[in-house]
């Protein structure tokens, strides 16, 4: 299967899942710009809810708004699991309005949405966004990344040999990088640069447990491969 005909998350779905696993968030306003760490819940109309701190401005702030609402800009950074080169995945930019809801909670109102990656911009509507769904191995993946990358020589090196020759040329490393219900995305490492490959699954995952027994489906399909040239194996 091509590049071009794997399935993958569409950039509103990939969104979904950025709010789904995300920990943080920066929100800024025309005041303060503050780091919320475990400090917030989306529902499943991509509705956010921000849990105000005690040390926070934003209440504050908003308490004294002449409309009740803040023009406010939120934002997430999606960050790889494993240690790579330009670790950085993506960045979801929203942008909208907080408003009180109850005592100690605050609703943003979003009225945009932009997702940066690949060094590509995309700006998703908000109907496409509170429709989309987030992954479902999105809450799950950075562990399941994590444990991959551990057993690197066993699983992710004999991945490598299911990419064509050209996809490892003058490469030294391979990572896994990302993994969706669609498949797995290596990231091949050169002494200079990077590029990445999707190894898709022969069917979408629905839950983890489904995606380990696709993983190991194409550990299957590699072992059964000649090995021919392979990338180095890490310690």
């Amino acid at each position: 299967m091509s590049a071009a005909t794997c399935p993958e998350p569409t950039p509103a779905e990939r969104a979904r899942s950025v709010l789904a696993a995300a920990g943080s968030l920066t929100v800024t306003t025309r005041g303060h710009r503050v780091e919320l760490i475990g400090l917030h819940t989306v529902d499943a109309a991509a509705r956010l809810l921000l849990h105000n701190p005690p040390d926070s401005h934003l209440a504050a702030e908003l308490a004294v708004a002449p409309k009740g609402d803040l023009a406010t800009l939120v934002e997430f950074t999606d960050v790889a699991a494993v240690a790579v080169r330009e670790r950085v995945r993506s960045r979801l930019t929203l942008g909208g309005w907080l408003s009180a809801l109850g005592p100690k909670n605050l609703v943003f109102h979003p009225a945009r949405a932009v997702l940066t990656e690949d060094g590509g911009t995309t700006v998703i509507g908000l109907d496409e966004l509170s429709l989309a769904s987030p992954d479902p191995l999105a809450r799950h993946e950075a562990e399941m990344l994590a444990r991959l990358d551990a057993a690197h020589a066993h699983t992710v090196a004999p991945l490598a040999r299911l990419l064509q020759a050209p996809e490892q040329l003058g490469a030294t490393d391979v990572r896994p990088l990302r993994l969706d219900r669609h498949g797995l995305v290596l990231r091949l490492e050169t002494p200079g640069s990077h590029h990445d490959v999707r190894l898709p699954f022969a069917t979408p995952a629905s839950h983890p447990g489904e995606a380990v027994r696709q993983i190991h489906d194409l550990l299957a399909e590699a072992t059964a491969r000649p090995r021919g040239r392979h990338l180095p194996t890490r310690s």
